[in-house]
């Protein structure tokens, strides 16, 4: 599906970065970022040109070349990763920031992504989040139609106790972002910081 998605000439969700990641990317330290589900590099290379490290991992092939495309026309690097994320491996305190914009993600998906997420995330590193929820099925702008693969406040709560949310909300707002996120939409934000010291039993690592 992402391969034929993202095997035109244009950028399916446009070359700009995420609105949500480019109001608020300052919270992520300065340093490593990995991009889950970068698709074709806009948030990549946004955060790219603010003199982050970027790693993009995608399970689109098609997708990463352009992002590596939309990298040289904005004169910056960032390195690109092909992988499941079921499967690709997040070490262990290896990352200042960890993006997720717009990433569907079944449960199944979930129960093995978040702590990974927990794991991987530095001391202090930051996970920035913007997602759709199960009430987008009513807006029809964009998402799919699978609520399960869908985020919730709820769900970002449990799956990152003990982290401090510095943004954590549901919310209704315009999402343009090239040809298939267009319109009102209900979206969760979340900017979550990991803890420098963690308690034995605060997080589920």
């Amino acid at each position: 599906m992402w391969d034929e998605r993202y095997g035109t000439e244009d950028y399916a969700y446009g070359k700009a970065a995420n609105t949500f990641l480019a109001e608020h990317f300052r919270a992520i330290p300065q340093g490593r970022v990995l991009s889950i589900a970068e698709g074709e590099g806009r948030n990549a290379v946004f955060l790219a040109r603010y003199g982050y490290a970027v790693t993009a991992v995608d399970s689109s092939a098609v997708g990463l070349e352009k992002a590596g495309k939309l990298a040289r026309e904005n004169g910056v690097e960032i390195e690109c990763i092909h992988a499941d994320l079921a499967s690709f491996d997040f070490g262990e305190q290896q990352w200042d920031g960890i993006v997720s914009i717009f990433c569907p993600m079944p449960s199944a998906l979930k129960a093995v992504v978040f702590p990974k997420i927990v794991k991987g995330l530095k001391p202090g590193g930051v996970f920035l989040l913007e997602a759709y929820t199960p009430g987008q099925l009513e807006y029809g702008t964009g998402g799919g139609k699978d609520a399960d693969a869908m985020m919730t406040q709820a769900i970002l709560s449990r799956e990152l106790h003990g982290f401090v949310f510095q943004w954590l909300q549901e919310v209704e707002r315009e999402v343009v972002e090239g040809a298939y996120h267009t319109g009102l939409a209900s979206v969760v934000q979340a900017i979550a910081a990991k803890p420098n010291k963690v308690g034995r039993n605060e997080l589920p690592c």
